[in-house]
């Protein structure tokens, strides 16, 4: 199969391995802090954690003010030092993104050959809804092969689609429907058109090349490892469209790269919570 050169679901992304201070606050507390019912953490902990990944204290503060006013951490004042709590909704939020990030690549997609078209039309002068659209089809898998024109061979994608199409008030004027792929050029042309593979391919190859080879020491090489490791894998959920095996090149990297993902995930995980737990130790400095 020909890999297109452009498409809506990668040409949006971030790049793999730039990471914020925030984003990578968000990682840790996905992965070491949830599984321990959510804090409390030491304002100090969380920096020495974040200074790993060469962040410096000031943006530390930052990102955990940010994440705080965005509802996702509570802090709690202790003398003159300060920890720092999941709240509930934080913590909804993480265990939501964890079922996504551990469960994604697990399973083989079963396909019964139907497509959910959505034929989307939208002025060219309200460019900023046009944006909008095309970003939250894309994160939620549709590909685009021509200008209005949005496939997806998850049917129960439908739902989903309603809803982006019903917050951008575009609703009323869209159509769908599901249907199975007729005789006129080929679904691999389709494919190719509507979503950009080889850039996708790509990205799992370079995560296949970071830690394949990669055998952290323990301590702090293994907690800064795992987390490398799970951020750049909590991406492939937004980044990929989980076509069925039909659809996609053989050999594909995404196979091998979620084997890989579950392989270090597990064999590194213990080691890395264990330092995690010695760093943010019940201990404000």
């Amino acid at each position: 199969m020909a890999h297109g050169t452009a498409g809506p679901a990668v040409s949006r992304r971030r790049e793999i391995g730039q990471a914020s201070a925030r984003s990578l606050l968000m990682t840790m507390l996905g992965e070491f802090v949830l599984p321990r019912g959510g804090g409390p953490v030491w304002t100090q902990a969380l920096v020495s954690a974040l200074a790993l990944f060469g962040i410096e204290p000031k943006s530390a503060r930052q990102a955990l003010a940010r994440t705080a006013a965005e509802g996702w951490l509570a802090s709690d004042r202790v003398g003159r030092q300060v920890r720092w709590s999941l709240t509930p909704p934080g913590r909804r939020l993480l265990s939501d993104g964890a079922q996504r990030i551990y469960a994604f690549g697990r399973d083989e997609v079963q396909w019964d050959e139907r497509w959910l078209v959505l034929l989307v039309s939208v002025p060219e002068s309200q460019r900023d809804l046009r944006h909008q659209i095309r970003t939250q089809l894309s994160w939620a898998g549709f590909g685009s092969p021509a200008a209005g024109i949005w496939v997806s061979p998850h049917v129960s994608q439908q739902a989903e689609g309603q809803r982006i199409l019903n917050d951008a008030g575009v609703s009323s004027s869209a159509l769908s429907f599901t249907a199975s792929y007729g005789q006129i050029g080929s679904q691999d042309l389709l494919v190719t058109r509507a979503w950009d593979l080889g850039a996708l391919e790509q990205h799992y190859e370079d995560f296949i090349d970071e830690f394949s080879g990669l055998s952290p020491a323990a301590g702090q090489d293994m907690l800064r490892a795992q987390t490398r490791l799970v951020h750049q894998w909590r991406r492939f959920p937004f980044l990929d469209p989980r076509l069925p095996s039909q659809l996609l090149p053989g050999n594909w990297s995404g196979t091998k790269a979620a084997d890989l993902f579950r392989t270090r995930h597990t064999d590194w995980h213990p080691a890395a919570q264990r330092h995690w737990d010695y760093l943010t130790s019940d201990r404000p400095v």
